[in-house]
Protein backbone atom coordinates (compact mmCIF):
# COMPACT_ATOMS: atom_id res chain seq x y z
CA UNK A 1 0.00 0.00 0.00
CA UNK A 2 1.31 3.46 -0.87
CA UNK A 3 1.65 6.02 1.86
CA UNK A 4 -1.33 8.22 2.57
CA UNK A 5 0.85 11.28 1.93
CA UNK A 6 1.50 10.08 -1.65
CA UNK A 7 -2.21 9.47 -2.15
CA UNK A 8 -3.06 12.87 -0.66
CA UNK A 9 -0.64 14.56 -3.08
CA UNK A 10 -2.28 12.71 -5.99
CA UNK A 11 -5.75 13.79 -4.83
CA UNK A 12 -4.64 17.41 -4.40
CA UNK A 13 -3.25 17.36 -7.97
CA UNK A 14 -6.61 16.08 -9.25
CA UNK A 15 -8.46 18.84 -7.41
CA UNK A 16 -6.00 21.52 -8.57
CA UNK A 17 -6.55 20.54 -12.22
CA UNK A 18 -10.27 21.20 -11.76
CA UNK A 19 -12.94 20.17 -14.21
CA UNK A 20 -16.34 18.56 -14.01
CA UNK A 21 -17.28 17.46 -10.46
CA UNK A 22 -18.23 13.95 -11.62
CA UNK A 23 -14.88 13.48 -13.38
CA UNK A 24 -12.97 14.79 -10.37
CA UNK A 25 -14.76 12.45 -7.97
CA UNK A 26 -14.19 9.47 -10.28
CA UNK A 27 -10.48 10.31 -10.35
CA UNK A 28 -10.37 10.73 -6.56
CA UNK A 29 -11.91 7.29 -5.85
CA UNK A 30 -9.57 5.79 -8.46
CA UNK A 31 -6.61 7.39 -6.66
CA UNK A 32 -7.83 6.02 -3.33
CA UNK A 33 -8.00 2.56 -4.88
CA UNK A 34 -4.78 2.66 -6.91
CA UNK A 35 -2.53 5.14 -5.08
CA UNK A 36 -3.61 4.47 -1.49
CA UNK A 37 -4.15 0.77 -2.18
CA UNK A 38 -7.65 0.38 -0.74
CA UNK A 39 -9.59 -2.63 -2.02
CA UNK A 40 -12.56 -0.39 -2.87
CA UNK A 41 -13.44 3.30 -2.62
CA UNK A 42 -16.74 4.99 -3.30
CA UNK A 43 -18.77 8.09 -2.65
CA UNK A 44 -22.40 7.89 -1.60
CA UNK A 45 -24.44 11.04 -2.24
CA UNK A 46 -27.22 12.03 0.14
CA UNK A 47 -30.33 12.37 -2.02
CA UNK A 48 -33.73 12.89 -0.43
CA UNK A 49 -32.44 11.53 2.88
CA UNK A 50 -31.07 8.33 1.31
CA UNK A 51 -27.51 7.40 0.37
CA UNK A 52 -27.05 6.71 -3.34
CA UNK A 53 -23.80 5.24 -4.64
CA UNK A 54 -21.91 7.51 -7.00
CA UNK A 55 -18.40 6.98 -8.35
CA UNK A 56 -16.53 3.91 -7.17
CA UNK A 57 -13.33 1.99 -7.89
CA UNK A 58 -12.18 -1.49 -6.95
CA UNK A 59 -14.03 -4.56 -5.72
CA UNK A 60 -16.45 -3.89 -2.84
CA UNK A 61 -16.48 -5.85 0.42
CA UNK A 62 -19.10 -4.23 2.63
CA UNK A 63 -18.06 -6.36 5.62
CA UNK A 64 -14.79 -4.38 5.76
CA UNK A 65 -16.25 -0.93 5.07
CA UNK A 66 -15.25 2.31 6.78
CA UNK A 67 -17.28 5.44 6.10
CA UNK A 68 -16.64 9.08 6.90
CA UNK A 69 -19.20 11.83 6.44
CA UNK A 70 -18.68 14.49 3.79
CA UNK A 71 -20.11 17.80 4.97
CA UNK A 72 -20.69 21.16 3.30
CA UNK A 73 -21.25 24.17 5.55
CA UNK A 74 -22.11 21.87 8.45
CA UNK A 75 -24.58 19.65 6.57
CA UNK A 76 -23.86 16.07 5.54
CA UNK A 77 -24.04 15.88 1.74
CA UNK A 78 -22.29 12.55 1.11
CA UNK A 79 -20.21 9.74 2.59
CA UNK A 80 -16.75 8.63 1.58
CA UNK A 81 -16.59 4.85 1.92
CA UNK A 82 -13.48 2.69 1.88
CA UNK A 83 -13.18 -1.08 2.14
CA UNK A 84 -10.21 -2.60 3.94
CA UNK A 85 -8.93 0.63 5.52
CA UNK A 86 -6.92 0.36 8.75
CA UNK A 87 -8.26 2.46 11.64
CA UNK A 88 -5.14 4.63 11.64
CA UNK A 89 -6.15 5.93 8.17
CA UNK A 90 -9.26 7.63 9.55
CA UNK A 91 -7.65 11.10 9.79
CA UNK A 92 -6.44 10.79 6.20
CA UNK A 93 -9.93 9.82 5.03
CA UNK A 94 -11.48 12.70 6.97
CA UNK A 95 -9.05 15.06 5.20
CA UNK A 96 -10.04 13.64 1.80
CA UNK A 97 -13.73 14.10 2.73
CA UNK A 98 -13.07 17.79 3.42
CA UNK A 99 -11.18 18.20 0.14
CA UNK A 100 -13.97 16.70 -1.99
CA UNK A 101 -16.93 18.20 -0.13
CA UNK A 102 -17.61 20.98 -2.63
CA UNK A 103 -17.70 18.46 -5.47
CA UNK A 104 -20.31 16.29 -3.71
CA UNK A 105 -23.20 18.72 -3.99
CA UNK A 106 -24.59 16.90 -7.03
CA UNK A 107 -27.87 15.86 -5.42
CA UNK A 108 -27.94 18.44 -2.66
CA UNK A 109 -30.23 21.47 -2.52
CA UNK A 110 -28.11 24.59 -2.11
CA UNK A 111 -31.21 26.66 -1.36
CA UNK A 112 -30.73 28.71 -4.51
CA UNK A 113 -27.24 29.87 -3.47
CA UNK A 114 -24.53 29.52 -6.05
CA UNK A 115 -21.55 27.39 -5.13
CA UNK A 116 -18.11 26.82 -6.49
CA UNK A 117 -16.27 23.60 -5.56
Amino acid sequence: MSSSSDALEAIERILDRGGDADDILRQVVAALHHEAGYAWAGIFFLEDGELALGPQAGVPDESRRTSVPVTWQGDRVAELAIDDAPEEDRMFLERVAVLVSGHCLVGWDTGGESWEP
